[in-house]
């Protein structure tokens, strides 16, 4: 195995993420079959759906990494939205409504929406005017995944008594990617080209590593001796950990690392706490394998 930063070109292409600034027009799926297309691969695939007219962070996973979406999926995320009054508010009243819709919240998804249409809790850790002018108001809002932003809107609409629509709609977050890494499909384009040319160098600033998809996962580092065992989805015994993450509990979804800091796969902790530390029994249960058998020798008998 290899520390991720130096893996070869041709691996990351095969086993990496590219966080796509989306443009305005395109679906979320179209998007990721462009990247296909540009990288000449086979598969990939996206995490988290973005409507054609919302633009911004869209990590698409390429290769192996495409299960790593999973966890992804779930990941906080960050928007910057527009909203429209449909009347005029004082400063003050638009302020509280903000503050009654942070924290839990209770959302009935919108008619045009890809799941079942019920009510149900998310949460809203944070969301901050940045400006106000007139019936326009800009905010930032940061929630759980599966807040939808369009509601959120027409609730603080609702609060106040004189109705608000979204306008405009940029995603900053997905999960551990923001606007500091993002990459455009011409960045991308004119990457491969150099890359092809004998220079990979913009290649390796627009794929990130695998392992970027997973830093915001709790983690289990493996001794070597057991990471072959691993990438044949063999469930993580408890005498192969080396170290973990404080807090992990029990049925969490983990990243299973080597001592390099790649990611062997996700799994399912079976134990949490101390129980770490025992001699016997399962430690987590495999669940999606992304390193291939034999990068580390197996054990001879």
């Amino acid at each position: 195995g290899f520390v991720p930063e130096q893996r070869a070109a041709d691996e990351i292409i095969e086993h990496g993420i590219v966080n796509v600034d989306k443009c305005r027009g395109p679906t979320s799926h179209q998007l990721s079959s462009y990247v296909q297309h540009i990288l000449g691969i086979k598969k990939s695939g996206h995490s988290g759906t973005l409507d054609p007219n919302v633009t911004g962070v869209l990590p698409v996973a390429l290769g192996r990494a495409t299960k790593v979406v999973q966890a992804l999926l779930h990941a906080g995320k960050e928007y910057v939205a527009l909203m429209h009054l449909h009347r005029e508010v004082p400063e003050d009243k638009l302020r509280e409504a903000f503050r009654k819709l942070t924290g839990k919240i209770i959302q009935l998804p919108p008619i045009k929406s890809a799941i079942k249409r019920q009510e149900r809790e998310r949460e809203v850790y944070y969301a901050d005017i940045i400006e106000l002018d007139g019936q326009d108001v800009l905010f930032r809002i940061g929630c759980e995944a599966g807040t939808y932003i369009r509601k959120y809107c027409h609730d603080i609409g609702r609060i106040l008594g004189v109705g608000a629509h979204m306008a405009e709609l940029r995603r900053t977050k997905a999960g551990p990617f923001d606007e500091s890494t993002l990459v455009t499909l011409q960045d991308l384009e004119d990457a491969y080209y150099y890359y092809k040319q004998g220079n990979d160098n913009m290649l390796r600033k627009a794929i990130q590593p695998v392992e970027k998809a997973v830093e915001h996962l709790r983690k289990i580092w493996v001794m070597d001796s057991a990471v072959n065992s691993l990438c044949h989805g063999i469930d993580l015994k408890l005498p192969g950990i080396a170290k973990f993450s404080e807090n992990i509990a029990k049925e969490e979804l983990v990243a299973v690392m080597t001592l390099k800091n790649e990611l062997i796969a996700l799994a399912s902790a079976n134990a949490s706490g101390s129980e770490f530390l025992h001699d016997k029994g399962v430690a987590a249960k495999i669940s999606k394998v992304f390193m291939k058998p034999e990068t580390y020798p197996r054990l001879l008998d």
